[in-house]
């Protein structure tokens, strides 16, 4: 809602203070679906979102490149293949290790909030019902640790040790 003083809204014209109501509610975010993926158990629905969302694309190694052949024992170990832009250098996490070190409230939380560095796709994840993100933590939680963690972020300017992808700077408005 527009905050306005009545004093101020009692100047401005009904039409213009609808315009300008209308135009604050147009701005903000949507809000997701309260919906949920149904499956047999929590577990298999965490490894349906897993699969649709595209974690093991970023998050197990080789992954895109065998065109999903990777057994389900090597999923989500984090990756060494940086990803280079404005931002610095971010890596891919090891989630298997990531569950070890926090709860399932915890998970929930920090996916709800969190808005992280590039090329995650933090606005699609924090959107997510808090059934399905039980689901993720669950999944990955069932295929117990293994990897080792994922190279540190690098600030901007820093020169990784490791391969890249180099995401262009965008030019100047």
């Amino acid at each position: 809602m527009l905050n306005l003083s009545w004093k101020r809204a009692a100047m401005i014209s009904l039409p213009t203070l609808l315009v300008l109501i209308a135009a604050k509610e147009h701005t903000k975010a949507p809000q997701p679906p309260k919906a949920n993926i149904a499956a047999a158990d929590p577990i298999q629905a965490g490894k349906y979102l897993v699969m649709i969302a595209g974690c093991n694309d970023c998050h197990t190694p080789g992954y895109d490149q065998s065109h999903g052949k990777i057994p389900e024992s090597d999923w989500l170990t984090g990756e060494s293949l940086g990803f280079k832009g404005p931002w610095g250098t971010s890596y891919p996490s090891n989630l298997r290790l990531t569950v070890t070190l926090i709860n399932e409230d915890g998970w929930v939380q920090m996916l709800r909030t969190r808005n992280a560095r590039p090329p995650m796709p933090w606005l699609a994840v924090n959107s997510m019902s808090d059934p399905d993100l039980r689901a993720l933590y669950q999944y990955i939680k069932s295929l117990g640790p293994k990897g080792e963690k994922s190279p540190d972020y690098l600030p901007p300017g820093a020169d990784p040790k490791t391969p890249v992808v180099t995401f262009p700077t965008p030019p100047e408005e």
